[in-house]
């Protein structure tokens, strides 16, 4: 299995031991992890939390052109709300 999808899958077993919802997200440049994230909806009470979300804002905020180079790996496919995030 692909390292960065086991990574994500690792994430999903944070939020599931957590007593939330198992996805996973990670965001890779270059082959290396930038950003981790799990699903915290229910951890947190937040209707935006998930886990694409969570990674993106873990990652910090990066360059244009290091976004150009990323790839976003995610147990799920990732809603509307979290795709539409990713393509800003």
């Amino acid at each position: 299995m692909d390292k960065f999808l086991e990574a994500a899958i690792e994430e999903a077993k944070k939020g599931l031991t957590e007593g939330g919802i198992p996805i996973g997200s990670v965001l890779v440049i270059d082959g290396v992890i930038v950003g981790r994230g799990h699903n915290q909806r229910v951890q947190k009470g937040s209707a935006v939390l998930h886990a694409e979300m969570d990674c993106l804002e873990n990652a910090g905020r990066l360059k244009a052109s290091d976004y150009r180079r990323a790839t976003l790996y995610s147990t799920l496919s990732p809603c509307d709300m979290c795709s539409g995030t990713v393509l800003l």
